[in-house]
């Protein structure tokens, strides 16, 4: 594989966050009964970044969980043959909550609705949002996220890779090429 371009560096990912956490307070009026959940790996600590980053502009803390769909996924099978069971951290009620779910990339929209899916086990929130990093296209189920930091169009051979400081020691989104 090798780097076909970049797309966002430490500054245009810390920009994009930025706008996507106005956008949060904006569309639900505050962030009143907001829970951030990331999905597991990289939308962990881009929900904590948008959580430090709302409370720097509204003075306000907001919850964050995480979940962790292995399990869920549909096409767990070509994952893995031995599947690892995952953990999901959510410390507060759900119960009438806005949630926002987080990711690094939004494609084919399985993951997405298999976070929906870890979600409804945990209890029946007010409404769910998805906030992604990226949105690539390619959708193979009708979901589509509320904020999304930038949109990349992309062939189905190229890959987003996206490195985050926290998992990665970098923050950097690239389009890699065979």
């Amino acid at each position: 594989m090798e780097v076909k371009s970049i797309i966002l560096d430490d500054t245009g990912i810390k920009r994009t966050l930025t706008r996507i956490s106005h956008e949060i307070i904006e569309k639900n009026k505050g962030v009143e009964d907001v829970i951030l959940v990331g999905i597991k790996t990289r939308g962990v600590p881009i929900a904590n970044r948008i959580a430090e980053l709302i409370e720097k502009f509204e003075g306000v803390k907001v919850p964050v969980g995480s979940v962790d769909v292995t399990l869920y996924r549909d096409d767990l099978t070509e994952v893995s043959a031995q599947p690892k069971v995952g953990n999901t951290h959510i410390d507060i009620e759900i119960e009438n909550k806005k949630i926002i779910l987080v990711d690094d990339v939004l494609y084919t929209g399985r993951t997405a609705r298999a976070a929906l899916d870890a979600i409804i086990d945990v209890g029946r929130p007010k409404m769910i949002q998805l906030a992604v990093l990226v949105d690539r296209g390619h959708r193979e189920l009708p979901i589509r996220a509320d904020y999304v930091g930038k949109n990349i169009p992309t062939s189905k051979k190229e890959i987003i890779f996206v490195k985050i400081k926290e998992t990665d020691g970098e923050d950097l989104v690239n389009i890699l090429e065979d």
